[in-house]
């Protein structure tokens, strides 16, 4: 963070008085005025305070304004409902730009009904903004549009987005009611509001957030929604703007769905989205990445300079329908360099995605990234030994200082072992635990870790296969160490989820990807372990199921984000039969299929 808006302290906040549109505003600067400024927005029931954590990591580099909207905190607020209409709000902004940033445009952000006015200010006074971010507060016109959209077609998919967004906007209606919701708030609604942010969304109650002023706060803006929502939801107007606009898009918003974005690129030609797996509150739960992402919007507007993470995040960002669905991700792979790794980074590369392709043979490695790069952007080859802690944690720290965080890492690398348990020596034992096992466990704990302190979310899939359900007495270490896998990601799952990480664990069955001709069969003389290696290739190959289709079930895992994927129908029946008769599981796994 300290790269993309400065580090230090904070400096320091000055307040004073700027007069509206017949109402005193409480306006809050931070930063330099000589730098460009960042104007900040509020929404409902919040004050400014709800930016302080973003506004004191931007004010390092730009001059940050905030202010109290008629009805909020320390501003005046007016009675009834016409006051707070959107023509006497755009004459607030206008009069708070013209006494923080005289004659000079303003990156404006703005997040639930802060956004809301930004976008009507955007459409309506386009000569002072140069850039704009929202966050959970769309273009009122734009919603009632897209509402006509769902309800003139009214596919399945339609009506199940449209119903959606009805039930996600139920305290608009009761907002509608005459005097209840103000004695609701004024009843006693501070602490319950405060204890359902911690709860819902883990934001943590702080001095400045919830307000202390907020049951008057509360029941004052609701005029806001009485004066401006079903005027302009049931005559919506085509606004449009072309001021660069980035849209951060909270995938867990409780009362925006991420659906409304749909159709927002016909409207807005210079448009970048933001997925983050996050709640409503975003300015709280995640003020580094809203921060961060405001510098780097900013940065791609004006030209400033870029880190090539900065730039690939920006890529990404401005994927909006039409384009690649990984356009300008960053995806990870390692034994990349043949079988399943190979399929797997060319079919994100195919996507968009920028490879890291890892193997311990570096000319394969190398010859994965060329094909890559056909089919995307460049990518990027590493030799890696995955069961060597100090190997693996500079690796992480190599794709990290010269590519960033990656968005999706795939845990792929591999060997295989077959042979009576008896006949494995505790040497076996390490090898296999160390790449099938102690692999996942260094590859998903060091990315894991950069993917949580970016705040960004991402995506970890780990390569099991069917034999971590299928018990044989032909695979003792293998199918160990694939259960293990298994486990582990599941344990994973759980734990990251709260911080926007989804893990998948994929379960191949019998796949044609040449891992049969490197297999150790122990017990087994050179000559016995050749044909045992040549009738397993054999028997592979005749199955005829090749390491493209596991790619696509991991691209779609990592997609719909699916917890345990079984590949091919043989996986799939075992793992119906694992959950169905494991005694059954158990009297097949007497089998000796060696």
């Amino acid at each position: 963070m300290t790269a993309a808006t400065g580090g230090g302290p904070a400096p320091a906040t000055t307040a004073r008085r700027v007069r509206g549109d017949g109402v005193d505003l409480a306006v809050y600067e931070q930063g330099d005025p000589s730098r460009p400024t960042v104007l900040l927005m509020h929404g409902y029931p919040d004050t400014h305070a709800v930016w302080d954590e973003a506004a004191a990591l931007l004010a390092g580099r730009f001059h940050v304004v905030r202010y109290d909207v008629r009805g909020s905190g320390a501003s005046s607020r007016p009675f009834g409902r016409e006051p707070y209409a959107l023509d006497h709000l755009m004459a607030d902004l206008r009069a708070v730009l013209d006494a923080a940033a005289p004659g000079r445009e303003v990156h404006l952000v703005g997040h639930d009904w802060g956004s809301i006015q930004a976008w009507e200010a955007v459409c309506t006074m386009r000569d002072r903004f140069a850039s704009f971010t929202s966050i959970s507060g769309p273009c009122l016109d734009h919603v009632g549009l897209w509402t006509r959209r769902m309800i003139a077609r009214p596919t399945p998919g339609n009506l199940r987005r449209g119903a959606g967004q009805v039930l996600r906007s139920w305290y608009i209606y009761f907002f509608q009611t005459p005097v209840l919701p103000e004695l609701v708030w004024r009843s006693g609604m501070a602490r319950p509001f405060a204890k359902a942010l911690e709860i819902g969304e883990g934001v943590a109650p702080r001095a400045g957030h919830p307000a202390r002023t907020l049951p008057r706060d509360g029941a004052a803006g609701v005029g806001l929604y009485r004066a401006n929502m079903l005027e302009r939801l049931r005559g919506p107007r085509d606004r449009r703007t072309d001021v660069p606009t980035q849209v951060i898009v909270p995938t867990r918003d409780l009362f925006v769905s991420p659906h409304l974005v749909d159709g927002l690129a016909g409207r807005v030609p210079n448009l970048s989205l933001r997925p983050i797996a996050a709640g409503h509150w975003v300015p709280r739960s995640h003020p580094a990445v809203v921060a961060r992402w405001v510098a780097e919007h900013i940065a791609g507007v004006t030209g400033g300079p870029l880190t090539a993470a900065e730039s690939r995040g920006l890529r990404r960002a401005r994927a909006v329908p039409g384009r690649r669905p990984f356009e300008g991700s960053l995806v990870v792979v390692t034994g990349a360099g043949s079988g399943i790794g190979r399929a797997t980074a060319l079919a994100f590369a195919e996507r968009g995605a920028e490879v890291i392709a890892a193997d311990l043979d570096p000319a394969t490695a190398q010859r994965t990234a060329e094909l890559a790069g056909l089919l995307g952007p460049a990518a990027h080859a590493f030799q890696v030994d995955v069961s060597d802690q100090a190997a693996m944690e500079d690796f992480a720290k190599s794709v990290l200082h010269g590519h960033g965080v990656p968005d999706v890492v795939v845990n792929n690398a591999g060997i295989g072992m077959a042979g009576p348990f008896l006949e494995h020596t505790a040497r076996d034992w390490e090898q296999v635990l160390g790449v099938n096992l102690w692999g996942v466990v260094h590859g998903s704990r060091l990315f894991a870790a950069q993917m949580a302190e970016r705040g960004e979310g991402g995506h970890i899939v780990n390569t099991a296969s069917a034999a971590a359900y299928t018990p044989s007495r032909s695979l003792p270490a293998y199918a160990t160490s694939k259960a293990a896998v298994l486990m582990l990601s599941q344990c994973l799952r759980a734990e990251l989820r709260g911080k926007g990480i989804g893990v998948s664990a994929i379960c191949p069955g019998i796949v044609d990807t040449g891992i049969t001709r490197t297999s150790r069969f122990v017990g087994h003389g050179e000559a016995g372990q050749e044909r045992s290696r040549e009738r397993a290739a054999r028997a592979y190959a005749l199955r005829g199921f090749g390491p493209e289709g596991v790619a696509e079930q991991i691209v779609a895992a990592v997609r719909d984000d699916r917890a345990v994927v079984p590949v091919t129908v043989e996986a799939r029946l075992a793992h119906l039969g694992s959950r169905l008769s494991p005694r059954l599981m158990r009297l097949l796994a007497r089998v000796d299929a060696g």
